[in-house]
């Protein structure tokens, strides 16, 4: 669950796109809070692997669950096949990821995402706003660890809330 990690985000809602690609149009990630995004996401999400994503824009770092496995019963990862991409990061350093429904609810309740335009009891995709600082890098690690939770069934070795 996300509710020890995550407080109320501070300020207004980024403007997004209304329809495909679903893509963040303001409050940007600076690019160096992207690139330690991204950074984190290549070497601490083991059992993951990085290819190019199956529903995103060109350009997106995607994360899929290694050939042999598979998510635990119940959990709807991203479409198409719902089973494998669990979280990509765009260009603009927003995520489109997994959660629980009760990860959903309090990630879109404290302001710092929402559902995918999409969305639908099959198509499981949420966005998670690019962070800005290095608080809400440290935010943006927690949504993620409950990401991979979702489609693993484990946290992040060594990671601590």
């Amino acid at each position: 669950m996300l509710s020890q990690a995550l407080p109320a985000r501070a300020g207004v809602r980024p403007r997004t796109g209304p329809s495909v690609p679903h893509v963040q149009l303001s409050q940007n990630s600076p690019d160096e809070i992207r690139e330690q995004l991204k950074q984190w996401m290549s070497t601490e999400l083991p059992g993951t692997r990085i290819k190019p994503s199956e529903i995103s824009e060109p350009g997106s770092l995607a994360f899929f669950l290694e050939e042999d496995a598979a998510p635990p019963q119940g959990a709807v990862l991203l479409p198409p096949r719902l089973v494998a991409e669990f979280a990509h990061v765009h260009v603009d350093g927003s995520l489109h990821l997994a959660l629980s429904q009760q990860d959903q609810r309090e990630l879109i309740d404290k302001g710092w995402g929402e559902r995918h335009p999409l969305y639908s009891p099959t198509v499981n995709v949420v966005m998670l706003y690019g962070p800005r600082t290095d608080e809400e890098l440290r935010i943006a690690k927690a949504v993620i660890n409950a990401s991979y939770r979702y489609a693993t069934g484990h946290d992040i070795p060594g990671y601590t809330r």
